[in-house]
């Protein structure tokens, strides 16, 4: 592939990983975190956290962006803020994230050999080579604090237990106070808590626009492909699905050979990912059922993600025509549409009259879907005869 028709010119800007300049829709959450811990690091206080919210709700790259500005901010009061992450998930034991923390501060000891209070000493001794906030990060902490965790207790209680200034961060999908004893649940007392809600469809599509930004070739994507991902990741508010979604349509049409991602690559991506129809389903539509869903994956092949509510029913009333069916009412139209909504098969973004504006299908690429619809319906047809 010539670097001329690429369309993904820096994938991994939509890795989970990369932690982007911007953090849209989280403004507010890193203005009064920000705050907080430069007001407390300043007067030589620890600031304890409970992070918490659902996945791809963008808690760690919350996180992780605090830290990065605290670090570059330079001396707060008497020292500078050195940072320590560690994912639980992989160090789900109080030994293993004992190890990362000790290489975090420049001491490296061997897997096997040392017990908790030795390991804690020789941190101890790490940290007073270099003076500084200890900035502790422990993402994914559930895996840690459901095994009855120590580290939640001695990390939070720093300057009582002689480990310095520390200041503990838990990163989670679910708030841990009830996990914790009561001495640590302590000092997070009530307001050291933010639960990050989930992101709605404006927000991943402001999202995907500055990830898209990052990541696309200009003039590869446009406006309405980006809403299309919002919108099929808006029933869980997950970033993460929505740059998954956004990075295997741009591959799909890079192997294609597109110029640019289409709405009809968004649906093959989303089906790829996370299938939803099956052709059982299908077996279970009514005609008048078949008869929409095939008009609005033909009215979608060619282009683009949504049609006009009148579009697609004057599509259907063509396609009863050639079929030899009887024309369907404005009613009985409307009836169909919203139960294939309800059985999860099209999306309606319903008008201020009542009525849909707008008809999408996200589940599954048109085209196949339109050629198994054809041949399921001309079945249909074959037994009314």
């Amino acid at each position: 592939m010539s670097p001329a028709s690429k369309i993904l010119l820096r994938e991994e800007t939509l890795e989970p990983s990369f932690l982007p300049p911007k953090l849209p829709h989280r403004e507010t959450e890193l203005a009064l975190l920000g705050r907080r811990y430069r007001e407390a690091l300043a007067k030589g206080l620890p600031y304890h956290l409970l992070l918490t919210g659902g996945i791809g709700s963008g808690k760690t790259a919350l996180a992780r962006r605090i830290a990065a500005e605290l670090e570059r901010a330079g001396r707060l009061g008497d020292w500078p803020v050195h940072v320590s992450y560690v994912n639980c998930w992989r160090r789900a034991s109080d030994r293993t994230v004992m190890l990362d923390l000790l290489r975090s501060v420049g001491v490296s000891l061997p897997d096997r050999g040392y017990s908790l209070s030795e390991m804690l000493d020789v941190f101890e001794q790490g940290l007073r080579r270099t003076p500084a906030h200890h900035l502790v990060l422990l993402d994914e902490a559930s895996a840690l604090v459901k095994q009855g965790t120590k580290l939640a207790y001695l990390l939070s209680r720093g300057r009582e237990v002689g480990l310095g200034s520390i200041s503990l961060m838990l990163i989670a999908t679910e708030d841990l106070l009830p996990f914790l004893d009561a001495a640590s649940r302590s000092s997070f007392g009530v307001t050291h808590r933010v639960a990050l809600a989930p992101y709605d469809r404006a927000a991943l599509s402001d999202i995907l626009a500055a990830r898209a930004e990052l990541a696309l070739r200009p003039g590869t994507y446009d406006r309405e492909v980006l809403e299309q991902i919002a919108r099929v990741a808006a029933p869980n508010g997950d970033a993460r699905f929505a740059l998954e979604l956004l990075t295997n349509a741009a591959r799909a049409a890079e192997d294609e050979g597109a110029s640019a991602v289409s709405a009809e690559q968004v649906r093959r991506a989303k089906g790829s990912i996370l299938p939803t129809v099956a052709e059982s389903q299908l077996e279970e539509l009514s005609t008048n059922q078949l008869g929409v869903l095939l008009a609005l994956s033909r009215a979608l092949k060619s282009k683009g993600s949504s049609v006009p509510s009148q579009k697609l029913r004057s599509g259907h009333a063509a396609l009863l025509e050639q079929l030899g069916g009887a024309p369907m009412s404005r009613t009985t139209f409307w009836r169909t549409l919203k139960e294939l909504e309800r059985d999860g098969l099209v999306t309606l973004d319903v008008g201020s009259s009542g009525e849909s504006s707008q008809v999408a299908m996200d589940e599954l690429p048109a085209s196949l879907l339109a050629t198994l619809l054809e041949d399921r319906l001309g079945r249909h047809a074959k037994g009314q005869t």
